[in-house]
C-alpha cells in the first residue's frame, strides 16, 4: 500500500461507503470507501478485471451494490427518481448503441429526456442546450449526418454532447478512449479537460496510467477489487506503486509536456554503449 493514500475527501457530492459490488454471485470488489472531490477530473485507473468499470457503474445507479451505499448530494442515490438523478449526474457507458439512422441533432437531444415532463415537451431551453453542447464539442457541423457514418472520434464527441446536453454538473465516463487511435484518444481527452475547466465534475475510467497522469485531478488506483491509492496523480504515482499494481517495473520521469508523471517502462533489452 503507498503510504497514507486512503484517506477519502469528505463532503462531496458524489460518494461511495462500504461498497461490495457484485454480479449475481461473482463478487468483483469490496470494502470500497471513495468520495469525488467536487470539480475535479478523477480518472479510475489499474488493470483489466480490478472492478474499475463496475465502481463507476455502482456510483451512475447502474450497479446496486450489495452492501455499503451511494450517495448523491448527501443523500442515498437509490432513494432519488431516475429522472432527478438524470439531471444531477451523466453517464457515457462503455458501448452506446446507435439508433439505426438517428441524425448527430436527433441524438444528442435525447439528451433532454430527463427534463422532459408530460405537460411540457419540447422547449426553447431543450434547443438552447442541444445547441451548446453540439458547440461545445464541435459537432454542430454534422447536425444533419447519420451517426453510423462518422469516425470513431467524431462518434464519441457525439455521445459526449447529448451527455453535455442533460446539463448535469457531474459526469461519468466509462473508457471514453476505446478502440480510437491515438489522436482522437487525445482529442476526446482534451475536450474532457475543456469541460472540466468548465466547473463540470468529470469522472473517467481509463486503461493508460501516462494519459491518466497527464489529465487527472485526482486518481483512484485499484487492483483486484480494492483501493490501493487514491489522491493527486504527482503525490501518489510511484515505481513502488505501479510495480505493485500492474506488476511493471518502471522509472518515472516528468512529463516533458505538463510535468506530470510519465511512466517509463524498463526495457527487456539493455542498450549497448558502444566502446
Amino acid at each position: 500500500m503507498a503510504r497514507s493514500e486512503l484517506a477519502v475527501p469528505s463532503a462531496t457530492r458524489l460518494s461511495g461507503a462500504g461498497l461490495t459490488l457484485a454480479y449475481d454471485q461473482r463478487v468483483v470488489a469490496e470494502h470500497l470507501d471513495v468520495a469525488i472531490p467536487d470539480s475535479s477530473f478523477t480518472v479510475i485507473i489499474g488493470p483489466n478485471a480490478c472492478g474499475k468499470s463496475t465502481l463507476l457503474r455502482a456510483l451512475a445507479r447502474m450497479l446496486r451494490p450489495r452492501k455499503g451505499a451511494v450517495h448523491l448530494d448527501g443523500g442515498l442515490i437509490t432513494s432519488l427518481p431516475s429522472k432527478e438523478v438524470a439531471r444531477r449526474l451523466g453517464l457515457l457507458p462503455q458501448s452506446s448503441i446507435v439508433p439505426d439512422g438517428i441524425t448527430v441533432a436527433d441524438l444528442v437531444g435525447r439528451g433532454r429526456y430527463p427534463h422532459q415532463r408530460l405537460m411540457r415537451q419540447w422547449s426553447r431551453a431543450d434547443e438552447t442546450a442541444v445547441a451548446e453542447a453540439m458547440r461545445a464539442t464541435d459537432v454542430a457541423v454534422l447536425a444533419d449526418r447519420i451517426v453510423d457514418e462518422l469516425s470513431g472520434g467524431q462518434r464519441q464527441r457525439v455521445w459526449l454532447a447529448m451527455a453535455l446536453a442533460q446539463e448535469t454538473s457531474i459526469l461519468l465516463l466509462d473508457e471514453p478512449t476505446t478502440f480510437l487511435d491515438i489522436a482522437h484518444q487525445i482529442e476526446v481527452l482534451d475536450l474532457c479537460a475543456e469541460l472540466h475547466e468548465t466547473g463540470r465534475t468529470m469522472v473517467a475510467v481509463l486503461h493508460d496510467l501516462n494519459q491518466a497522469c497527464r489529465y487527472a485531478t485526482h486518481l483512484i488506483v485499484m487492483r483486484e477489487g480494492r483501493i490501493v491509492a487514491q489522491g493527486d496523480p504527482s503525490g501518489i504515482v510511484t515505481p513502488e506503486l505501479v510495480r505493485q499494481v500492474f506488476d511493471l517495473r518502471c522509472e518515472i520521469i516528468p512529463d516533458p509536456q505538463t510535468g506530470t508523471p510519465l511512466i517509463v517502462p524498463e526495457s527487456r533489452r539493455r542498450v549497448r554503449v558502444a566502446s
